[in-house]
């Protein structure tokens, strides 16, 4: 990737597009202190308190560095119950940036996921999707739906460095339509930047053709936006013809083609918490603005603050300049190029907003019974206080019918990295980490569940190993009062 932004001469190294004005110091515990926590937090990363993780890399939503000018938003925020200034703010920046009619903002992109899902789905429906996302494919089921994958085979192979593994099989789709007939269908989930498989992007030609496929058939698609501006950043470098397009004329055609989206804003956005339901039919955009009153809050401000919806208002903006997103993916890319040339099994090509270490190659002997993607992030995180997550086996829960765990191809463990907060530097000690256990896999030991929670069990999940302590031996430890 030539980062020199079309400097002549030779080629300049990386930097970032922006100086540090405010710094958080970041506490080094002992390899003792990690041991007792991750014990402490039942070996999942999702309960280590955030005081006890050194580089922090268990997700990009709500963890981005804002900048002066969303800091300077902040202090305009208009708190009024009805009708803030702030919230028109952000209407015209949706629309300018991804032009659809009607915005109804919610606390964060799930909100929008629940309130989609209520107005469209009905109970026996059948709901397609590019891969699915835990959260979307919850609350879809939650209202009376089934998923139903229509990715690209490609997606389900981590060695694959198909370009666009995000993409929808057609031929999946139409199977699809003529078993279940398109009135069981009420819209598709397309997915931008597919999380699940990588952070792999949909090429515009795949975008286009899918929907025009669900038009044809009468079934509406709805884009989860929340990393659909990295997806523009991926058109533009391998879709031919895309080349000379800004990332906001690529973003505008993209989201074109369908007819609203579900949007974390807490990604691609750059703040710290909110989202939004965008819509262009009239009635569906009148159904949500009366249930986000019931679960959200009023129309216009829909579980926000007036000062989070001017810092999204401007986050959206920033999104879209280039010196952004260049340096963002940049440094994504330069994370995995490293790890690639250490030899370590990744998800290929590399994603927009993390590295997927593929836990199944990385560990061939833990057998999926003990969940290797968890394994991996707790050893990770006891290793050298980097905190990862499981995207596997754990992700994916159970058979609604069987009760019996679902194995999928891809067993990963994510290391997603936040927009404008973490250096070069940071990058490389996280490669050094992940080295030293791929050099040693025998000190990752399998885990067994010994409390699973009713819904989305990955958050608070906890496990032993399978082993009791050895654990922690095999790491040349002394085994803590905490490991029970």
């Amino acid at each position: 990737m030539d980062l020199s932004h079309g400097h002549t001469g030779s080629r300049r190294s990386w930097a970032e597009p922006y100086k540090i004005k405010m710094v958080e110091h970041l506490r080094m515990t002992t390899h003792e202190e990690r041991v007792r926590a991750m014990a402490e937090a039942g070996f999942n990363t999702f309960l280590l308190p955030s005081s006890e993780v050194y580089i922090d890399l268990l997700t990009d939503s709500g963890t981005s560095a804002m900048s002066d000018r969303q800091w300077a938003g902040i202090m305009l925020g208009d708190e009024a119950y009805a009708g803030s200034r702030n919230y028109f703010h952000l209407e015209d920046a949706v629309h300018s940036h991804y032009g659809y009619k009607h915005l109804i903002p919610t606390h964060q992109g799930r909100g929008a996921e629940h309130l989609l899902s209520q107005i469209c789905i009905k109970s026996g429906d059948v709901v397609p999707g590019n891969m699915y996302f835990t959260t979307t494919k919850h609350h879809q089921e939650l209202a009376g739906g089934t998923f139903r994958d229509v990715i690209i085979d490609e997606a389900h192979d981590p060695q694959s460095t198909f370009p666009f593994k995000g993409n929808v099989c057609l031929q999946k789709l139409s199977r699809l339509i003529e078993e279940v007939g398109a009135e069981r269908i009420p819209y598709l989930s397309l997915e931008t930047n597919v999380n699940m498989a990588g952070g792999q992007p949909c090429s515009l030609e795949n975008i286009r053709e899918t929907c025009a496929l669900c038009h044809e058939h009468g079934i509406a698609v709805f884009l989860d936006a929340t990393r659909a501006v990295e997806n523009a950043y991926f058109i533009k470098h391998r879709e031919s013809g895309y080349e000379d397009k800004t990332i906001s004329e690529i973003l505008l055609e993209v989201c074109s083609y369908t007819d609203g989206c579900t949007m974390s804003a807490k990604k691609d956005s750059l703040v710290n918490i909110g989202g939004f339901l965008a819509l262009n039919d009239d009635h569906l955009a009148e159904e949500a603005r009366n249930l986000v009153v019931v679960y959200e809050g009023l129309h216009t401000y829909g579980g926000m603050a007036g000062r989070d919806m001017e810092a999204m208002a401007i986050g959206i903006g920033e999104s879209v300049q280039y010196d952004h997103i260049h340096a963002r993916i940049g440094q994504v890319e330069y994370l995995g190029n490293r790890l690639i040339e250490a030899g370590v099994p990744i998800v290929q090509p590399i994603g927009g907003h993390g590295i997927f270490l593929d836990a199944a190659r990385f560990l061939p002997d833990i057998p999926r019974e003990q969940f290797p993607a968890q394994a991996l992030s707790a050893a990770l995180y006891v290793e050298s206080g980097v905190r990862a997550m499981e995207r596997g086996a754990v992700s994916v829960g159970r058979d609604h019918e069987t009760g019996e765990n679902i194995y999928p191809k891809l067993e990963l463990v994510r290391l997603t990295i936040p927009r404008r907060v973490y250096t070069q530097a940071h990058m490389d000690v996280v490669v050094e980490s992940i080295v030293e256990l791929h050099r040693e896999p025998e000190r990752v030991v399998g885990l067994e569940m010994t409390y699973e929670p009713k819904h989305l069990r990955f958050f608070q999940a906890r496990f032993a190993p399978v082993v009791g302590a050895e654990v922690l031996r095999r790491s040349g430890q002394s085994e803590p009062a905490a490991c029970g």
